[in-house]
């Protein structure tokens, strides 16, 4: 039995509306026309990639790379145009936010809120998983600090203007030329994802969408992964990640550091699918389209063409 021929709207709604799966919800717009027709009139990819991600929501605007000429179509043609294409949009959207490859997502290093000596110290080379490159170690030291209470933060640059985040990491460094090779740990770790204020004067004034808990760190030399409650959507493209509270204190200056050897972000980048325009101080953003295609597709040509050799390394074995 065709149930969405034969059932009530609301009835055969929320028969599909239990899709889960953004594969399962194409599979069944494929299935008739007039199946195509439910899935689109009702918005079901688009309620999707809401429950699977609510910081959608604030997404006030869809843009494509292509602009239409102007036409002379009918009010309900149009609508229906923009129907369809929101459909094929958010079925990307969807596609992309769960089964896009895991992959680390951080682009580059930005700045600290301060550094102990430059450039040894620096925030470049927490980019690096190791914690010494050839003899000469690798970490980012903070500047020293009498009272331990006060915070340091590493902001960092991802991938893409869109990225799901699920995992984050940090690696405290052991100072292991030191007597004693203490570990240089806060007490807690804690995540922040944005953008740029494109409506301040200040060009390093950043707003915040997203704020995770407070992670216990531990004083130990390892990577400490952070598992977030449920994926988020990075919505602009920088991760600030704030360290509180001072551990170690420095026997040669009574100083408290904190010293990190690596920073992680694992999720799915959407660069080849999409950008964010002009994101606002309340969340607000246009979502630029830029592909049509299959972001695993893309991925996997990717794969098969080899890295690039024009990518710049860091901290690479003298």
């Amino acid at each position: 039995m065709d149930f969405v021929k034969n059932l009530d709207t609301d009835m055969s709604l929320a028969i599909l509306s239990c899709l889960d799966d953004p594969s399962d919800l194409v599979r069944a717009s494929a299935v008739s026309r007039s199946w195509r027709h439910f899935v689109i009139k009702q918005s079901l990819s688009k309620n999707l990639c809401l429950k699977l991600l609510h910081q959608l929501t604030s997404m006030d605007r869809i843009i494509e790379t292509t602009s239409n000429e102007e036409s002379s179509e009918s009010s309900s043609s149009l609508l229906e145009e923009d129907t369809t294409r929101d459909h094929r949009v958010y079925a990307l959207l969807a596609k992309g936010c769960t089964s896009s490859p895991i992959q680390s997502c951080i682009h580059d290093a930005i700045a600290a809120s301060s550094t102990d000596r430059l450039p040894a110290e620096s925030i470049f080379n927490t980019l690096d998983e190791r914690d010494r490159v050839g003899r000469t170690p690798s970490y980012w030291s903070s500047a020293g600090h009498h009272n331990p209470s006060v915070p340091e933060t590493l902001l960092y640059q991802l991938k893409a203007d869109l990225c799901v985040i699920t995992q984050l990491s940090v690696h405290p460094f052991q100072v292991y030329y030191y007597p004693g090779s203490p570990i240089c740990s806060s007490h807690y770790v804690r995540f922040r994802f944005g953008h740029l204020d494109n409506h301040s004067q200040d060009k390093n004034n950043y707003v915040w969408t997203y704020t995770s808990q407070q992670f216990a760190l531990a004083q130990e030399n390892r990577l400490q992964n952070f598992m977030l409650p449920e994926p988020v959507l990075c919505i602009g493209g920088y991760l600030l990640v704030e360290f509180l509270g001072r551990v170690q204190l420095c026997d040669a200056d009574d100083l408290y550091y904190i010293c990190v050897t690596h920073v992680k972000a694992m999720g799915r980048s959407l660069a080849k699918s999409f950008g964010v325009v002009d994101p606002d101080e309340l969340g607000k953003f246009g979502l630029k389209v830029l592909s049509y295609s299959d972001p695993q597709e893309m991925n996997d040509k990717e794969e098969e063409a080899g890295p690039s050799v024009l990518r710049p390394m860091r901290n690479q074995n003298p």
